[in-house]
């Protein structure tokens, strides 16, 4: 592998809005660490991964240039480990007891990522603004 291939991609569901929005705002961050970044819907995705489209879009996955597959808050680690001002969240993230926290915050946001995509006004396309993505977060007080 050449210095300027990536060492992975970090995929994203490029139907929600806030991962369509806020996944290349880091991509330079992340391809500093190594990392490009694609939508998890480009047409060489699925067959690579090997998914179908519901399991394909249910977590950000990353694809290791080895073929190793990572999803989930296994990214988002893999990730912040990688990117040296970062490190003290992947430290966070491995700490016994944060570590299910780490985790707990990742899929509390994965599984109301449209919903906090319509909150924040980032509608992936074809949605207009205010259109209704499901029931509204609730969060506790």
């Amino acid at each position: 592998m050449t210095a300027d291939q990536p060492t992975g991609w970090v995929l994203y569901d490029d139907d929600c809005g806030f991962c369509r929005r806020w996944i290349p705002f880091w991509g330079p961050t992340l391809r500093k660490a190594g990392l490009d970044i694609a939508p998890l819907q480009a047409p060489w995705v699925a067959p690579r991964l090997g998914l179908d489209r519901d399991e394909l879009v249910y977590d950000i996955r990353l694809l290791l240039a080895d073929g190793r597959q990572l999803a989930g808050e296994e990214v988002y680690r893999y990730a912040v480990q990688h990117i040296w001002w970062a490190y003290p969240l992947y430290l966070f993230s491995v700490t016994p007891g944060l570590s299910r926290l780490w985790a707990w915050g990742y899929r509390t946001f994965a599984d109301h990522r449209h919903q906090f995509s319509t909150a924040c006004g980032l509608t992936p396309p074809g949605v207009a603004p205010g259109g209704d993505l499901g029931e509204p977060v609730v969060l506790p007080h």
